[in-house]
């Protein structure tokens, strides 16, 4: 079995660096390797958990030169993340082309601290010695879709529960755009689920009722708690949905893949379904491996997939510290071997070949006196060329800045009447949203204010009633209905005995 055409491999090891498991493919199906051991003929590839590296977005001008672009980003994202300078984290990143501006790049940046890598893969190195291909967990899904195993152009998400992390990864048009790691991992779930029960539960008796249990069957004590447990998750998950949706001008997510590293009988995907109105489902892809009633890792399938993947359908993300040496001739030291070989075998030979040498050097430095000649003609003529073009250079960069600073003025402006033209409408309508439902309540307004303060939006309003539950269940209203959009905060409510009416003023904040 050739992994990959261009390299002479005959056999692929797929590593979980987590758990200290290995994997690899006999007679097409996944078989686990209790005792790996280093091949040099084995292409060996493993993951990296989305909460062991940073994922950022960053964009930079069109005009910075192919050769320049990575110091410019590792410049920007260590401004722009704070990151510690002293920190030299190993840097990958992929362009990515959602916009036709011709002015601007955009990257979506991955980084790791190389220290997180070695408390990670230390005992897969001790086995195998070389990895060749560490890949962001997030990116394997990509083989999904170059396989044509997911052949939609849509908005999917996939959610993925390890024992020690999860992640959410959303692509669009079969093209990966952000991902994120939540405290909602088998320990975290546990953990959690312990709090809340009031109980500690031993971790496997845990992990055994959701692998063994059907939520909808079971009459267990754990039942109630574990299905407010999933729907906190799920409330989680809605979070970062909607915040992805609003940050990439996504209209909704067509599909959410959702799956435990360990096997489930509840159907969680049927529950998401319910609690978000999105279709889902489990990861039951089609990996093409012979019928066997052995458990599939869904990471360890994605590994063998992305093995065969041309380097086009691939993203160019590699976090591996521990690459194969080259080969012997391209190494240092085996071009220290032959050149000392080679020097003893010019040195054996120059008494030979000496006088031929001396009457050839000769020859050749009169031919280079005549062509030094002709050179020292040609670079004149071509001094004269460049001085013309360095003062007319001079002169189209001085109208360059002229022409920038117009255009930034400008875009300023620009950039004034759309905030006019958004901003003010949206607050409109966010009071009109807040005051509709009132006269419900026969609760008036006597004053409304807005205002910013460190970039937290702000409406206050004064409230008038003449009856105090009238104020209070207005503002229980309003915290059920728009819990999502709004937080309030209702300081007293105090009774005027001159006008014999109640008045409180409601603080709003714009999520």
């Amino acid at each position: 079995m050739n992994i990959r055409p261009e390299c002479n491999f005959s056999s692929s090891l797929f590593i979980n660096p987590y758990k200290n498991r290995y994997k690899t493919i006999q007679s097409n199906l996944l078989t686990e390797i209790k005792s790996p051991t280093f091949a040099k003929e084995q292409f060996a590839i493993s993951y990296l958990n989305t909460k062991d590296f940073i994922f950022a977005q960053t964009e930079l001008s069109q005009n910075i030169p192919e050769e320049d672009v990575e110091d410019a980003l590792v410049n920007k994202i260590y401004d722009e993340l704070g990151l510690d300078q002293t920190v030299e984290y190993k840097m990958e990143y992929i362009e990515t082309f959602q916009t036709l501006e011709a002015e601007t790049r955009y990257f979506n940046i991955f980084l790791v601290n190389p220290e997180r890598l070695k408390e990670v893969f230390p005992k897969a190195v001790d086995t195998v010695r070389y990895i060749d291909l560490i890949i962001p967990l997030p990116l394997l899904f990509k083989s999904l879709y170059a396989n044509k195993i997911i052949q939609s152009n849509g908005v999917e998400c996939f959610i993925y529960i390890q024992e020690d992390d999860a992640s959410i990864s959303i692509y669009k048009n079969q093209d990966f755009i952000y991902t994120k790691s939540i405290k909602y991992s088998l320990l975290d779930l546990h953990e959690k689920f312990c709090k809340n029960f009031g109980e500690q539960i031993q971790y496997e008796e845990f992990v055994n009722f959701i692998a063994t249990k059907n939520l909808k069957d079971t009459n267990s004590e754990y039942k109630k708690e574990l299905i407010k447990l999933y729907q906190e998750f799920f409330s989680k998950i809605n979070e970062v949905l909607n915040y992805a949706k609003k940050a990439f001008e996504l209209s909704n997510i067509d599909k959410i893949y959702i799956d435990f590293q360990t096997p489930t009988i509840t159907k969680l995907d049927e529950m998401i379904e319910v609690e978000l109105n999105i279709r889902s489902t489990y990861f039951d892809f089609d990996f093409r491996f012979n019928e066997s009633n052995q458990y599939i890792d869904p990471l360890d399938a994605l590994m063998n997939i992305y093995t065969f993947l041309d380097d086009d359908q691939r993203y160019d993300c590699n976090f591996t510290l521990y690459q194969r040496p080259p080969k012997f001739i391209k190494r240092e030291s085996g071009k220290l071997i032959i050149l000392t070989a080679a020097s003893f075998l010019i040195a054996f030979a120059y008494p030979i070949a000496y006088w031929a040498l001396s009457y050839a050097q000769v020859f050749q430095l009169n031919s280079l006196k005549e062509e030094y000649t002709e050179l020292h003609q040609t670079k004149i003529a071509r001094e004269v060329i460049i001085k013309k073009r360095e003062i007319e250079s001079t002169k189209l960069i001085e109208l360059l800045k002229f022409e920038t600073k117009e255009y930034s003025s400008k875009k300023n402006i620009l950039i004034k009447i759309h905030e006019i033209q958004v901003n003010y409408p949206m607050k409109a309508k966010i009071i009109a949203q807040l005051t509709q439902n009132l006269n419900r309540y026969n609760v008036k307004i006597d004053k409304l204010s807005y205002f910013e303060n460190a970039n937290i939006k702000n409406i206050d309003l004064h409230l008038v009633s003449s009856n105090d539950k009238e104020i209070t269940q207005l503002v229980k209203y309003f915290t059920q209905t728009y819990h999502n959009k709004f937080k309030f905060s209702l300081q007293n409510i105090i009774y005027d005995e001159t006008t014999q009416k109640y008045f409180s003023q409601l603080k709003v904040i714009i999520l």
